[in-house]
C-alpha cells in the first residue's frame, strides 16, 4: 500500500520568505565585510551563504516531500528532508573548519577592522536571523526544519557577539577580538551540526530510532494475549517523524480469523505507546532460526530454503 504525503504550503512559504531574507543579507554582510576588513563578518556571510543554501535544500525537500507515493517509489519521498538536513549538518562542520583555520591565521597576522560597520551589519542580522528563526520554530520538530531552524539560532547568537566584540574593538582598540569571535562562531556551528548528522545519518542507514528501545517493543508486543514468541524485529524510520516495524511473530496453531484479533492488539500497543503505524508482522506456527533474536540473512544459495517464511504476510498501516 502506498504512503501518501500530504504537502504543506505554510511551511514552503516560509522558506520562501527565509530564502529572501538571506539572500539580502548574505550580500549585505560579505560587502561590508570587505570594507570594514572583518574576518567576522565575512564568516557572517560564509554562514549565511550556507543558510541560503539549507534554506533552498529544505525548499525542495518540503516539495518532493509533498509528492504523493509511486508503484516505483513505494514509500513516496519522505527521505528528501532527511537527506538534505545531512547535506545540510556537513556542509557546517566544513565551514566551521575553514572559518577555525583561518582564525587562527590572522591571530598570528591580525588586520586592522572597523568596529562601526560591523556593529552596524551586525544589528541588522540578529534581526533578520531572530525573525527567519521564529518563522522556522513553529515546524523544527521536522529534522529538516530543525537543520535549518538550528543554522539561523545560530546566526542570531553569533552575530550578536559580533556587536558586543565591535563594541570590545571600538573601545579598547584590541583588533584579536575579530578572529577569536570566528574561532567562537565555528565552535558553534560545529556544535549544532553534529547532532544533526548523527540522526540523520541513523536514519539513512536503517537504524533504530534513537527515542525507541527494540526490547521495550518485543517485551509490549510478546505481551499481547495469543502472542508466543516475537522474534526478526526491526523498526527504522520512513522519514523523521514516521516509523515502520517489521516481525515475524509465533502463535499457536488457530484459524487465521481468530489471529485478527491479535494482530489488531499488536497494532494498536505499536501506534499508542510508540507512535509506529506503518507496520509488517507475519504470523508463525514454529520460529525460524534466529541470530540475536533476528533472523540471519540467508545466503544466496539458500533463499529457496527460506521461501516458506514468507507466506501469510499481514500488513498494516
Amino acid at each position: 500500500m502506498h504512503m501518501v504525503a500530504t504537502p504543506n504550503r505554510r511551511m514552503q512559504q516560509v522558506l520562501k520568505a527565509s530564502m529572501g531574507l538571506t539572500a539580502a543579507y548574505v550580500l549585505a554582510t560579505f560587502l561590508f565585510g570587505l570594507k570594514a576588513h572583518s574576518l567576522a563578518l565575512i564568516s557572517e556571510a560564509g554562514h549565511n551563504l550556507s543558510d541560503l543554501l539549507a534554506i533552498v535544500l529544505s525548499y525542495v525537500a518540503v516539495y518532493f516531500q509533498g509528492r504523493p507515493a509511486t508503484d516505483e517509489k513505494t514509500f513516496g519521498y519522505q527521505r528528501a528532508g532527511v537527506l538534505a538536513a545531512f547535506v545540510n549538518a556537513a556542509t557546517l562542520v566544513v565551514l566551521s573548519v575553514w572559518i577555525a583555520v583561518t582564525a587562527i591565521q590572522r591571530l598570528s597576522s591580525p588586520v586592522a577592522v572597523q568596529p562601526e560597520i560591523m556593529m552596524e551589519v551586525a544589528v541588522a542580522g540578529v534581526l533578520m536571523n531572530g525573525t527567519v528563526a521564529a518563522l522556522l520554530w513553529k515546524f523544527s520538530g521536522d529534522v529538516n526544519i530543525r537543520s535549518v531552524f538550528l543554522h539561523m539560532l545560530g546566526d542570531t547568537l553569533s552575530t550578536a557577539a559580533v556587536i558586543v566584540g565591535g563594541a570590545a574593538i571600538l573601545f579598547t582598540g584590541m583588533s584579536w577580538v575579530d578572529p577569536v569571535l570566528s574561532l567562537m562562531i565555528a565552535v558553534m556551528i560545529l556544535w549544532s551540526s553534529v547532532g544533526i548528522l548523527r540522526e540523520t545519518l541513523n536514519i539513512l542507514l536503517e537504524g533504530t530510532p534513537r527515542n525507541l528501545q527494540l526490547g521495550a517493543v518485543r517485551l509490549a508486543m510478546q505481551s499481547v494475549q495469543g502472542v508466543l514468541d516475537v522474534h526478526d524485529l526491526h523498526i527504522w524510520s520512513l522519514g523523521a517523524q514516521s516509523h515502520a516495524l517489521a516481525s515475524h511473530v509465533t502463535v499457536a496453531e488457530m484459524p487465521a480469523s481468530e489471529c485478527t484479533s491479535i494482530l489488531t492488539e499488536i497494532n494498536c500497543r505499536l501506534r499508542d505507546r510508540f507512535h509506529i503505524n506503518h507496520t509488517t508482522i507475519q504470523f508463525e506456527t514454529t520460529g525460524c532460526e534466529t541470530t540475536h533474536g533476528c533472523s540471519s540473512p540467508p545466503e544466496p544459495e539458500e533463499v529457496g530454503a527460506h521461501d516458506h517464511h514468507h507466506h501469510g504476510h499481514s500488513h498494516s498501516h
